[in-house]
């Protein structure tokens, strides 16, 4: 190779938090030229994109909606990650979990006590960590990699969603629409402003991000979380039982995705629609590795994750932009952070015996 990496012997630990920063930076710079290729004023856009959605009330409003299920699994995937346990299935995840709620819900339509949205919640909430537990049950069982059985139960899990909102689910007075028949009052989470869609789903957000927070940072399992994460031999030296804790994290990661996915049906949609997450899944992936796995920084990436959401949407009906702009920042802005942090981590170097024996080899595979 003529370019090779090296670590570094230190590495900037104050470097590893602004390399955020600096892949925010980085994806600004390069939408600015994406921008300026498809003929549009740059700064315009960007104001399009970054301020004019939150620029009232309702507009923030928006955001705090949008950035709940994307803070509720960003956590959940932090736990996991941490853990070195590579969750995709946070999207399969969340879609089993309001699949479950909303099954629930339909049940319960006629029921006017509260512990119907109790029996909703707590049913997205299981389907989801029981969902995870099929990738969990693969691993321990089989030592079946997680990244592939986890990324592939997400089709599974939207093939059933679309499977049981076509037909089982389906309302027969809905004049042949792919939903729901909408929830009862008492299965639906109650806003908190009459302005706005903010609903009380917000108040689970918090207590997941200081329930996760303190389970990393203060408790024992956390401990063993992380040192499971740092190294497996160790853990097992110690002993740590490494498949109980896969087992735990992998729980409380589909857990979390599932409650998310239960608050968006029992929240601001009102009914289980085929479009009930645009990619709120994936998108905790970039948002939980933007946040460095902390809980607060996490909570910072879900807002500026959601501000693209909102931001995407509003380019597209005031500009006429394409509806993928929003993952193309998600994926520049993914790209520019691993990039920032190998840069920082390793150090490039150049490989001069290689580049001086290239020609030669160039000169004899031309000869023969």
């Amino acid at each position: 190779m003529l370019l090779s990496l090296e670590p570094r012997g230190q590495h900037s630990r104050l470097m590893l938090w602004c390399s955020p920063l600096l892949a925010a930076a980085l994806t600004l710079a390069c939408g600015s030229l994406l921008f300026i290729a498809l003929g549009h004023d740059p700064l315009l856009t960007l104001h399009t994109l970054l301020i004019a959605p939150i620029s009232d009330g309702y507009g923030v409003s928006e955001l705090l909606v949008k950035a709940l299920p994307i803070l509720l699994c960003a956590l959940g995937l932090a736990v996991a990650y941490q853990a070195r346990i590579w969750n995709i299935g946070a999207e399969g995840q969340l879609l089993l979990g309001a699949l479950a709620g909303s099954a629930a819900a339909v049940h319960l339509i006629d029921w006017q006590s509260r512990w119907a949205l109790v029996l909703v919640l707590g049913t997205g909430t299981l389907a989801g960590a029981l969902w995870a537990g099929l990738t969990a049950w693969l691993r321990t069982r089989f030592n079946a990699n997680e990244i592939l059985t986890s990324i592939m139960l997400n089709y599974i899990a939207l093939n059933l969603l679309l499977f049981c909102v076509h037909g089982p689910l389906k309302d027969p007075a809905g004049f042949n629409f792919p939903e729901s028949a909408m929830f009862g009052e008492a299965s639906r989470l109650p806003l908190l402003t009459a302005e706005g869609r903010v609903h009380a789903g917000v108040y689970f957000a918090l207590l997941a991000l200081v329930a996760v927070w303190v389970l990393l940072q203060k408790s024992f399992i956390g401990f063993q979380i992380k040192v499971l994460g740092l190294d497996k031999r160790a853990a097992a030296f110690v002993g740590f039982r490494h498949k109980r804790l896969v087992w735990l994290a992998l729980l409380i990661s589909g857990g979390l995705a599932g409650l998310a996915g239960v608050c968006e049906v029992s929240g601001p949609i009102g009914q289980l629609v085929p479009q009930v997450s645009p990619g709120y899944g994936y998108a905790a992936i970039t948002v939980a590795f933007l946040g460095r796995l902390n809980p607060i920084g996490i909570l910072f990436a879900s807002l500026l994750m959601a501000l693209l959401y909102l931001g995407g949407e509003s380019a597209q009906m005031s500009m006429n932009l394409p509806p993928a702009i929003t993952q193309l920042f998600q994926g520049m802005m993914l790209f520019f952070l691993l990039a920032c942090d190998v840069l920082i981590l390793y150090r490039p170097r150049l490989n001069l015996r290689w580049a001086r024996r290239a020609p030669a080899t160039h000169v004899q595979a031309g000869a023969l």
